[in-house]
């Protein structure tokens, strides 16, 4: 039998004995893999392209030029990849919700959000995305898989909702109800079609609730949006140089990131419901980076100083002159 014969009957044979439902198939791995949630949606463009355009021009992107980079992108996936069809989403959490014995401690410390304290995400996902991929290939051998943690113009939250992950809250963050909005995301876009979850883009997880927007110090948020230029988040992750005098009280002691809108968030209150919902061992908070920094040695330290720090860290982003 010729070689090219041969090869054809092998995938159709591979074909033959596939998974009946691929859907349930991605479902199976991503549970395997350790996903808290997953889910499916088609690859459809943003219902929120004139909202994303007016962000970008009323400059609330701040010194993030690479969202205003490919937003043609951004508002249609199909433009990333001939024959997309599909998008896998799928959520880490990383907090229990459980009370944060650093908003306590003592002056001289500075806090660091939460996400930060373990093992950096953007390792952690892409690694088990791209196990993912593999075996979703060895399944689908005719579809294409591109795997994505931070790396692409997704809007990762609409697609999450979209693909039943959960709610948009009035403070931008993904919520799902009995796991919290303590979520990092990831996808995979595919030619592979799958049957599409059902939407949550329409639920209203927050109702009348305005905790966020009253507990945050710089004013950065309003119902469904968040002016990056203000959010203590942006200023001490994206923000180069120096930073408005108005903004440096309401900063506090945050230095890197900052949780307080999902402090405050009912959704993220320890129940039994949420104790249930697993949260991945990679983030597991180191004990030097749970307690904080202490201010004067992080203002002493040279560029190794800084390096040895954030080794396996999300931190190495910011700089030391930061």
């Amino acid at each position: 039998m010729a070689l090219a014969t041969r090869m054809s009957v092998s995938l159709e044979l591979r074909l033959m004995n596939g998974p009946s439902d691929p859907t349930r198939f991605v479902h199976d791995k991503c549970a395997e893999l350790g996903f808290a949630l997953c889910g499916v949606c088609e690859a459809q463009p943003t219902k929120w392209p004139r909202e994303l355009w007016q962000w970008l021009e009323d400059g609330k992107h701040g010194e993030m030029d690479y969202l205003a980079n490919h937003t043609a992108q951004r508002i249609d996936p199909g433009k990333m990849m001939p024959g997309i069809r599909s998008i896998i989403c799928v959520a880490d959490r990383y907090h229990d919700g459980s009370e944060d014995n650093a908003a306590h401690h003592e002056k001289g410390k500075g806090r660091i959000a939460r996400y930060a304290r373990g093992d950096d995400y953007h390792v952690v996902m892409k690694k088990r995305l791209h196990q993912l991929c593999d075996a979703l290939i060895e399944a689908f051998p005719e579809e294409t898989f591109r795997a994505f943690v931070d790396t692409a113009p997704v809007l990762e939250r609409e697609h999450s909702t979209r693909a039943g992950l959960g709610a948009i809250g009035k403070h931008t963050l993904l919520i799902e109800t009995g796991v919290g909005s303590y979520l990092l995301l990831g996808e995979v876009i595919t030619t592979l079609r799958l049957e599409p979850e059902d939407s949550k883009q329409t639920i209203d997880p927050c109702g009348t609730c305005t905790r966020c927007i009253d507990a945050c110090p710089t004013d950065a948020i309003t119902p469904y949006s968040i002016d990056a230029t203000k959010c203590i988040s942006y200023l001490t992750i994206e923000h180069r140089g120096l930073i408005d005098e108005t903004l440096h009280e309401p900063m506090g002691d945050w230095i890197f990131g900052c949780d307080i809108c999902q402090e405050v968030c009912p959704h993220n209150q320890p129940t039994h419901r949420t104790s249930e919902a697993p949260v991945h061992e990679a983030y597991s908070p180191r004990k030097t980076w749970k307690e904080g920094f202490d201010l004067v040695t992080i203002l002493n330290w040279t560029e190794d100083d800084r390096r040895e720090a954030f080794i396996k860290s999300s931190m190495k982003r910011a700089k030391l002159d930061m």
